[in-house]
């Protein structure tokens, strides 16, 4: 199971590559990303690596678990057709059997899409203690983004300049200055 659930993680993560940047090189967000330009054969090799590998009875193991949190992305036709409860609930599982603070952070996103920003915030508040997400740009922008939902424009803008500072992509950067609102690097 874990390598078919390996197997599975990679085709349906790589099944998306063609619609993360854009010409210039710039990322683009999952939610904003053309589905068109993914690679909906690979999506089905992914899916069909993927029911092997719980069949076999892999459905605990963290390769497989993250597999069927890819396949919730990737299964979406549309932006707003992803299940994030199933997503959120799925992570909640993983971090049982891999406790990570970026797992952790990623539930964090999961609850935020299906429960709402106050939920999340919750979550979120014991990982900005975490030492070792420290000096960690996506937890800026998560504190970002989650602050802007809660109406929050000036600290958004300020936890997504702090993410700028800490990432080490020019092109992460170049968005992530844009979202705080400032002037563009030479």
């Amino acid at each position: 199971p874990p390598v078919l659930g390996l197997l599975a993680l990679m085709e349906l993560q790589a099944s998306r590559a063609a619609a993360r940047v854009d010409a210039q090189g710039a990322p683009i967000l999952l939610d904003q990303q053309n589905r068109a330009r993914w690679d909906w054969l690979q999506i089905e090799r992914g899916q069909q690596a993927l029911t092997r590998a719980v069949s076999a009875g892999g459905g605990d193991d963290p390769y497989v678990l993250q597999a069927r949190i890819a396949f919730c992305h990737a299964s979406a036709r549309r932006a707003e057709d992803t299940d994030w409860a199933r997503i959120a609930a799925l992570y909640a599982q993983l971090l049982q059997v891999m406790p990570s603070p970026v797992v952790a952070l990623n539930r964090v996103v999961a609850v935020s899409r299906s429960e709402g920003a106050f939920a999340a915030w919750a979550l979120l508040q014991p990982l900005l203690d975490e030492p070792r997400l420290q000096g960690y740009a996506p937890l800026m922008v998560v504190r970002g983004e989650l602050l802007q939902q809660l109406g929050r424009e000036q600290d958004a803008r300020d936890a997504f300049a702090s993410a700028a500072a800490l990432s080490q992509n020019q092109a992460e950067r170049t968005l992530l200055r844009q979202r705080a609102g400032l002037p563009q690097e030479n």
